[in-house]
């Protein structure tokens, strides 16, 4: 019994330095963009954001791999800068924010692709369709103090997704050719995050 004990004690000590080194970071809404693009008229790009939206980052730096995030986003807070377009987005022939108010990444895998970059690979959940995707991050960036005495770190993400996916399809031919809207969406996140107490 007392080598059980033992053993078990042996196996928590092992076990504490690992979980102590994760640290827990909250993405800043306030100091962070979710932004994306898509060709519109086959000529050009259109740009907006999403501008409400909550994560967790659990940063491991003794072993960045075993690190995890967690995002969520408010479909309904999208904005390109034109409210028709806008009310358009947010109806069922795209996102139908009435029936999914939110989207969602949870990553499942972090990987090393070189200095101060990582893959990180999730689940993205949209328009109530889950996908995996991979997201090239720059950073995270190390720890900074800001004026008022807040840990924060920072980081850069992008990926690229086929809308229709996800179930989103609408589209209109052109007369000329092409459609209306493309297919692939860019998505570029540029995250500030807090440390949590």
């Amino acid at each position: 019994m007392k080598r059980l004990l033992a053993s078990i004690s042996t196996i928590i000590a092992l076990s504490l330095p690992a979980l102590a080194s994760a640290t827990t970071w909250n993405i800043d809404p306030d100091h962070t963009n979710v932004g994306f693009k898509v060709r519109h008229l086959m000529i050009s790009n259109v740009k907006g954001n999403f501008e409400k939206h909550t994560g967790v980052v659990d940063i491991n730096d003794k072993d960045i791999t075993k690190s995890k995030v967690q995002v969520s986003i408010d479909t309904a807070s999208i904005n390109t800068n034109v409210q028709k377009r806008d009310e358009h987005l947010r109806s069922a022939d795209f996102f139908d924010v009435a029936k999914f108010p939110t989207m969602t990444f949870v990553s499942k895998k972090v990987a090393k692709a070189g200095k101060d970059k990582l893959k990180v690979t999730g689940d993205l959940t949209l328009h109530g369709i889950t996908k995996e995707v991979v997201l090239d991050v720059e950073g995270p960036t190390s720890e900074s103090k800001d004026p008022w005495g807040v840990i924060r770190r920072g980081a850069v993400a992008s990926t690229k997704i086929n809308r229709k996916d996800f179930g989103l399809a609408w589209n209109k031919a052109l007369e000329t050719g092409g459609v209306a809207v493309g297919d692939e969406i860019t998505i570029n996140l540029e995250i500030e995050m807090i440390k949590g107490k």
